[in-house]
């Protein structure tokens, strides 16, 4: 999909931690518009943002099983699967009121493609204005 083509339409997308205690579901286009961050947290854990509004999120089970991790401002909630310890999502410092879902714990069979834009979360402040423009909540 090129840069001005057409989005897909949204569809339900689930996905969760890895061992299954924690679940999901998304609506977002099929074709994922994702965002690969080199800041402290996302290089070492490999996570590709899909951020979408609150409205479009929704825990379906393990709300026991997350756990919070906070560092830096501490306005991220990281939250992770305690049994597993794998963050298939959280709400973001960028996106407060919204999620960030990690593409790699989706589910097959939903998504049709991807675009994934680099974002430098090692200057953040620097390079937030770039991100929130390409992913209105």
């Amino acid at each position: 999909m090129s840069e001005n083509a057409a989005p897909s339409p949204n569809v339900r997308h689930t996905g969760g931690c890895h061992c299954g205690a924690v679940r999901f579901e998304v609506t977002a286009s099929a074709h994922l518009i994702l965002a690969d961050c080199n800041c402290s947290m996302c290089r070492r854990s490999g996570y590709l943002h899909l951020i979408v509004p609150a409205s479009q999120f929704r825990l379906v089970s393990g709300a026991a099983a997350i756990a919070e991790y906070r560092f830096g401002t501490r306005q991220a909630r990281h939250l992770f699967c305690r049994h597993c310890g794998v963050k298939s999502f959280y709400v973001p410092r960028s996106h407060p009121d919204g999620y960030s879902v990690n593409a790699r714990c989706l589910d097959e069979g939903t998504v049709s493609g991807q675009t994934v834009r680099a974002f430098d979360g090692a200057n953040w402040d620097q390079s937030i204005g770039g991100l929130r423009a390409a992913h209105r909540s």
